[in-house]
């Protein structure tokens, strides 16, 4: 009998990646989220909508499961999460718990948790310049927001629930996921998609060429691509490593930059406007060391890649919308 998976979010970006990487893998999965997949048909077995800020629903989502990937969450960009404090981590805070805890009275043997780098704490990050941080780095504690903070105390959970119930949980940190079938636009996109729709607009529509770039765009992150983020999750779940482990690029570039190399993969020159807006850390970056160390690998696809394939879905995304709003403009005049 094949393995049988739960990958909660399964309706979110990563966590649809996740479930096609899975299948192809020979492994049964159960998809679970409140809403299915915008964009593409879930590959999942058995798609269930669930609330699992719900024990209830989060019984239901792991009878008969073998190992979880727990990738649900309320969360989005900069703009969102700096905004909605309360209801992130009120609403996390409930998905995590209950889902720990129903898939360790259910009896699964893996439990993977999908934490950020949001947990590294602002006096960290406080030049563009910034060092890149490492797993240890996370204390003494002072996450930016609501979503680093509950992000943190789920972790400590976990590894609670290891030393306490012997329940095999795994941690892994995100540092910035991109890439296609991701969400673009709407206000809980993130840098890389909103770049992309930013410049994809320059160049389908033939206007004004200048993109709003919140702040003075000297601002750094590193940013991974969605097919090594899934890659590295299921490699991390194979492993016996028990303790918190980055998985992200380490190559640290500015928000300039950034909008540069999707100028550069659109083939339009664009004009900047530094505009105010939230823009969280002054430099974020992952230290890959443990990582290699750990899994004996590291993410492969260049930023240049990723953003070429991420760019080219979003630019398809926005020519379709932008040729049905003709469409609907005649249809509300009737």
């Amino acid at each position: 009998m094949p393995t049988k998976v739960l990958v909660t979010g399964a309706g979110g970006f990563i966590g649809h990646h996740l479930v096609t990487y899975l299948k192809k893998l020979d492994y049964w999965v159960r998809g679970v989220d409140i809403k299915h997949p915008e964009y593409a048909p879930s590959d999942a077995d058995s798609f269930e909508i669930l609330d699992l800020r719900r024990l209830d629903g989060c019984l239901q989502a792991t009878r008969g499961i073998d190992e979880v990937y727990a990738l649900a969450a309320d969360m989005g960009g900069m703009g969102y999460i700096s905004a909605h404090h309360a209801e992130i981590l009120y609403n996390n805070a409930l998905i995590n718990f209950h889902t720990l805890e129903a898939a360790r009275i259910n009896g699964a043997k893996r439990y993977l948790y999908t934490s950020s780098a949001c947990v590294y704490p602002e006096y960290r990050q406080t030049e563009a310049e910034v060092t890149p941080l490492r797993e240890e780095d996370a204390y003494p504690a002072m996450p930016q927001d609501a979503y680093g903070w509950e992000k943190l105390l789920t972790e400590r959970l976990c590894l609670h629930y290891r030393a306490d119930y012997n329940f095999p949980t795994r941690i892994v940190r995100f540092h910035n996921i991109f890439g296609p079938l991701g969400t673009w636009d709407g206000g809980r996109e993130k840098a890389p998609a909103a770049m992309c729709r930013k410049v994809a607009r320059v160049k389908l529509t033939g206007g004004d060429p200048t993109i709003e770039i919140w702040g003075d765009g000297e601002q750094t992150r590193s940013f991974c691509y969605i097919d090594d983020c899934v890659e590295g999750i299921y490699r991390l779940m194979r492993s016996d490593h028990a303790e918190p482990l980055n998985l992200g690029q380490d190559r640290l570039i500015s928000i300039n930059e950034l909008a540069d190399l999707v100028s550069a993969a659109a083939g339009v020159e664009v004009r900047k406007r530094h505009v105010s807006g939230p823009q969280g850390v002054r430099g974020r970056n992952s230290d890959n060391t443990r990582l290699r160390e750990v899994l004996g690998w590291e993410p492969q696809i260049s930023l240049e890649e990723g953003l070429g394939r991420t760019y080219g879905w979003i630019e398809d995304q926005l020519r379709e919308q932008l040729e049905a709003e003709p469409v609907r403009g005649a249809m509300a005049a009737l």
